[in-house]
């Protein structure tokens, strides 16, 4: 029994490989194709490699000076979203307090607040402070999203971590912030890689705010580039399916640098939280 529950482990194992990397394929062989052959075969592989995609992708909707803008807005909201996220869920999970539960509260239900219900107050906003075509202020706005669930999980987290290690700190003489960036924050690596793969993947491909806050060709990002392609009468496929292509590859690198880290966060927060 034990072999036969194996063996149907190893094929679903397979099978799910195959779902999760077919997509991918099929992407890479519509980048080297044109309309009529994705349209008409999009399983089928290319008569003619059209790899003048990629140089329309390069070219044109400048993908590579829009991912470094990606990567730049990503990395930066995520960080933030990292340091404001831990210190806020060490106040709540180590500090008692009146409106403690209401404050938490509040954070939840900034997980629930859809986007786009947000997209006039925060254009007007923008129109305001002069925001638009400004990074500063899409990065504000990618971290304030990323900020409840970051909250969430990490507040979790710490209150899965036993108070003697604070304990500990104080009788050395540490304070909340050496308590909480020399003796926690270790503790800390596989929740905080796991928001930071998830802040980053939601900075990176976002395209919403992206299309409202910025009009300037030199600072749009991966997603709002792709949209280069796009007219009133007539979509370039084959150059969209290339720019998906190359943005995917980043992701890919930072998820197969940090998999076993996330896995461990997602696990343990799961049996902490």
């Amino acid at each position: 029994m034990k072999k036969i529950g194996r063996t149907l482990i190893y094929i679903f194992a397979v099978f799910w490989a195959f779902m999760t990397i077919f997509p991918l394929f099929i992407t890479f062989l519509c980048s080297l194709k044109d309309n009529d052959g994705i349209t008409l075969g999009m399983f089928s592989w290319p008569e003619k490699f059209m790899w003048s995609n990629y140089t329309q992708a390069f070219q044109s909707a400048h993908i590579l000076q829009a991912l470094g803008n990606s990567m730049f807005l990503a990395i930066t909201s995520t960080a933030l979203t990292i340091l404001i996220g831990i210190m806020a869920a060490y106040v709540l999970s180590r500090k008692k307090f009146k409106g403690r539960n209401l404050i938490y509260m509040t954070f939840l239900i900034g997980v629930m607040v859809p986007v786009h219900c947000t997209i006039i107050p925060i254009s007007s906003m923008a129109t305001k402070v002069g925001g638009k075509n400004q990074y500063w202020f899409l990065i504000l706005t990618y971290t304030a999203f990323a900020l409840p669930q970051a909250i969430f999980l990490f507040t979790g987290y710490l209150d899965g971590i036993s108070r003697e290690l604070d304990d500990a700190a104080r009788i050395d003489g540490c304070g909340d912030v050496l308590t909480l960036f020399r003796v926690l924050l270790p503790c800390c690596t596989p929740i905080i890689s796991t928001e930071a793969i998830l802040a980053f993947i939601a900075g990176y491909g976002e395209l919403i705010f992206g299309m409202i806050l910025m009009s300037d060709q030199s600072k749009y990002t991966v997603a709002r580039a792709m949209l280069t392609f796009t007219g009133g009468y007539k979509v370039s496929l084959g150059p969209i399916f290339a720019c998906i292509i190359v943005a995917v590859i980043p992701m890919i690198a930072i998820y197969i640098a940090f998999h076993e880290k996330v896995q461990d966060g997602m696990l343990t927060g799961a049996i902490k939280g």
